[in-house]
């Protein structure tokens, strides 16, 4: 009876959705949509300069510096302000780009890694939907006086049409970066009878609003079947599941490309140069004061500098109420920032080309559970924050997320706090009335606003919906100010890397250069066609095989000579290249700190830093690490346990452990100790790496591994709080090693924190 009525409520909300949703004017509005954007891909033929060789990144300061007037400056380096410079630039419009930090340094970085558009919204729009008429936003602008007014008003259907556009930016986001992206299914694993047809219901109609851009059909699968694919699943009361599919990418090195292509067109883009304040003028006709340009200064050197523009686009994504207050000190804020907390776990949890989807969280917000870089990531949380430059991801939100995973997979697969790899906090800009407290209802949409002088501000919106975003902003920004330019033109606009890519690329990189099969398939990947000049730099191994390509870690495919390509893509510190060039601070912070000293090695010679220099950006790294990648957390894990839980038994045996390395009794062990240990069994570890491992334990950083540390270690260990800790692994095969005289081992196998 429960079942039949809850079928009932479902095919009469979703008849009634699907009945006005896609009415016959709306499908004849999205017809019209699909040729307007073919007659612009295809007519757009590009006439602006493309330069093969990016400009160094001195050179484009000295073109910030001496260019007379530029007609657009843009005021950050996230997804928006890179889309916003690509499509001024393709206009024909001299442009500049300046970030005070790294391209994709905040939340542009910090993403699930998905291109979609948006599930959860399309929900909302359809049991939320209201017949009511909601009028259309202001041409393109939006005056300040009419925002609040505006978002006021928005509705189920806005919600809808913003699903709409992002699945249409999903297929254009695919198709340009081929390399950099790919459709991935998700699962929805159902465990009620009636959840099945209300579930299927909605799923389809994200297929039928992306259309002819569907990437491939959602299926329902039974429950052997979603076994089969997803078998840490939990079977109890499963019911069967739905999959459908979206989009993922490699978000940082998918923002670089962008930004690329624009320096390649001709836009001059410098990272860490930031805005100390705007310029203005007095405008004759009007007497009152403009916006003219910005007061730059170049953070690495501190010379400071003027850069003069007809036109400046604020899209600092949360910093965009500082911006704004730049130009007016009186403006109301229009953005209420929330942060969002993934986490990383090995690749074990999840199949390798199946994502899930947790559609009701215990406090009701959306969790997903994906397959990245041969990891797993999961997340994301959703709750109000301050603004910040370097967000720390909280050991609550590590939990939550934890929590909700366990409540899908099987019992037999243990989630562990120490299987926690790396951690991340985001800070997405929600566009909002600054009185609301809530942020988990808001829609992900945006606004541009031009204000009285003229600065041109884009604010809120989505990953997936960069260039239609960029592209409303410059047909505003062309309106109002007058810049003399054309139509948008990124609509199928190839991005860096994506010409004469193909999925089989990386066979041609393994027999033209002898790299390891991982490792091209990793650079082709990242680099698309762009992956040969990487390969070209590439040192010899000195071994039979691989040829070239010497890794930076073991267990990661990421090459030295990924380093110096990507000083050549603007790359200025070492946290550049942990974070957003490789992607290994985000995956595993123990791998991250491991490779630094070689990756300031090899950048300290190539741009001539002095040995101060080096150690302060070791330093600086560390501490990246350490606060906002979640290498903090296991510190913590640890410090936790100084109340041993170890019963007598187990504190005999790991005592006799500690000793055979501790054989004076001292109490403590040094690198010294064991190596003598493992010379004894004939193995070698050179120094670094017993220092790294004991680093890893030595919780007061005095060089050594006191017998307390050691039982705190193998208490959380027990506890699941620490997994695979390397000098808990060494050490126990190494004691039978003793006995048996077998091989010693100490390669990671997960290295949580």
């Amino acid at each position: 009876m429960a079942f039949r009525k809850a079928l009932k409520r479902t095919v009469m909300v979703g008849g009634g959705a699907i009945a006005t949703v896609f009415g016959l004017s709306q499908v004849i509005e999205y017809r019209k949509k699909q040729a307007r954007l073919a007659l612009v891909a295809a007519e757009s033929e590009l006439k602006v300069p493309f330069a093969d060789e990016l400009p160094a990144r001195q050179e484009q300061l000295a073109a910030l510096q001496n260019t007379e007037e530029f007609d657009v400056l843009v005021v950050g380096g996230g997804a928006t302000g890179v889309g916003c410079a690509l499509d001024a630039v393709t206009r024909n419009l001299k442009t500049a780009l300046v970030e005070r930090s790294d391209f994709s340094s905040g939340t542009s970085s910090r993403s699930t890694k998905l291109i979609h558009g948006g599930v959860r919204y399309l929900q909302k729009a359809i049991m939320q939907l209201d017949y009511e008429q909601v009028p259309s936003p202001p041409h393109h602008v939006f005056s300040l006086s009419l925002l609040q007014a505006y978002l006021s008003l928005l509705s189920p259907w806005q919600q809808y049409k913003m699903v709409k556009e992002a699945l249409l930016e999903r297929a254009n986001l695919l198709e340009i970066a081929p390399h950099l992206s790919a459709p991935l299914p998700i699962m929805l694993p159902v465990y009620k009878w009636w959840q099945l047809p209300y579930y299927w219901a909605g799923i389809k109609m994200y297929d039928v609003v992306a259309g002819i851009h569907c990437l491939k059909s959602s299926y329902v699968l039974s429950k052997s079947k979603a076994l089969e694919l997803f078998p840490m699943l939990k079977k109890d009361k499963l019911v069967g599941a739905i999959v459908y599919y979206d989009g993922q990418h490699n978000d940082a090195r998918m923002n670089l490309a962008i930004g690329l292509t624009a320096a390649r067109y001709g836009a001059a883009v410098a990272n860490y140069t930031e805005v100390v304040h705007l310029l203005k003028s007095t405008d004759p006709q009007t007497g009152k004061q403009k916006v003219c340009g910005a007061h730059c200064r170049d953070v690495i050197t501190g010379k400071e500098f003027d850069v003069k523009a007809k036109c400046v686009i604020n899209a600092t994504g949360p910093f965009t109420d500082s911006l704004r207050k730049m130009d007016n000190q009186e403006s109301q804020n229009i953005c209420q920032p929330s942060a969002g907390v993934h986490i990383v776990i090995p690749g074990y949890y999840s199949p390798d080309n199946m994502g899930l989807l947790d559609p009701a969280t215990s406090d009701g917000r959306v969790i997903f559970f994906l397959p990245w870089e041969n990891m797993t990531i999961a997340g994301t949380t959703d709750t109000p924050t301050s603004v910040t430059a370097h967000p720390i991801p909280g050991e609550d939100d590590i939990n939550f997320i934890l929590r909700e995973v366990r409540n899908y997979l099987s019992a037999d697969v243990e989630v562990r706090r120490g299987d926690v790899l790396a951690a991340w906090s985001g800070i997405r800009p929600l566009v909002t009335d600054p009185n609301s407290k809530d942020t988990q209802s808001i829609c992900r949409n945006h606004v541009v606003s031009i204000s009285d002088s003229g600065l041109v501000t884009i604010a809120g919106g989505k990953w997936t919906t960069y260039r239609s975003m960029a592209e409303e902003t410059l047909d505003a920004a062309v309106e109002r100010l007058a810049l003399s330019a054309g139509p948008c033109k990124t609509v199928g606009l190839m991005l860096d890397g994506a010409k004469g890519w193909t999925p089989t690329f990386y066979i041609r990189l393994v027999q033209d250069y002898g790299l390891e099969k991982e490792v091209a398939q990793h650079l082709a990947s990242t680099y698309g066609a762009k992956a040969y000049d990487v390969a070209k730099i590439a040192q010899v191994t000195g071994q039979r095989w691989p040829i070239v390509g010497k890794r930076l870690v073991s267990e990661f495919p990421y090459i030295e000579a990924e380093v110096l390509y990507a000083i050549k893509e603007y790359a200025c510190t070492a946290i550049d290249i942990i974070a957003r060039r490789t992607r290994l601070g985000f995956l595993n912070v123990q791998a991250a700190d491991e490779a630094l000293p070689r990756i300031v090695e090899i950048m300290g010679k190539e741009l001539d830093w002095s040995q101060e220099k080096r150690t302060a950006e070791l330093d600086a790294a560390r501490k990246f690490l350490y606060h906002e990648m979640g290498y903090r957390s296991r510190s913590e894990q640890l410090t936790k346990t100084s109340e041993i839980n170890l019963d007598y038994q187990e504190v005999v045996r790991y005592k006799k452990r500690f000793h055979k390395f501790d054989k004076d009794r001292k109490g403590f062990i040094t690198t010294v100790d064991v190596q003598q240990v493992l010379e004894n069994i004939n193995v070698h570890i050179d120094e670094n790496s017993l220092h790294e491992i004991l680093n890893e334990v030595d919780l007061n950083k005095n060089g050594q591994v006191e017998i307390d540390e050691f039982l705190q270690l193998m208490s959380a260990v027990k506890k699941g709080q620490v997994s695979d800790s390397r000098l808990a692994i060494l050490m126990k095969t190494v004691e039978e090693s003793l006995d048996k005289r077998g091989p010693v081992t100490v390669d990671r196998s997960g290295g949580g924190v």
